[in-house]
């Protein structure tokens, strides 16, 4: 009985867990202010060249980096573009899109 009991209080710990790292600095909360991607062009499997926003206010900058396996290198700094339409966080549609219409194509509890 007292196993059962500590296997129930793990299981109720893990999504207790998750959400306090969540919204920890650990697992990434407050960390989209001061640094976000603008673009990331892959030149090959193992190179790309990314650009990212630095900074706030008027301190703000684009930083040109090339990323390989080995090293990242600031290839170039300028100034932000305003105006530039920055990439959504999702390249594609999100998975609660696509399972929806792959349910209703395959005749699914949601199909009309």
């Amino acid at each position: 009985m007292t196993s059962l009991l500590w296997f129930v209080a793990i299981l109720a710990m893990i999504p207790a867990a998750l959400w306090l790292l969540k919204r920890t600095p650990v697992g990434g909360a407050g960390s989209g202010t001061l640094m976000k991607s603008v673009a990331v062009l892959p030149l090959s499997a193992n190179q790309r060249i990314v650009t990212v926003e630095v900074g706030a206010g008027e301190s703000r900058q684009w930083l040109v980096l090339g990323v390989t396996p080995a090293s990242i290198t600031t290839l170039h700094t300028m100034a932000p573009i305003e105006g530039a339409v920055l990439p959504a966080a999702a390249a594609g549609p999100a998975f609660a899109g696509l399972l929806a219409k792959f349910n209703k194509a395959d005749g699914g509890p949601d199909a009309r």
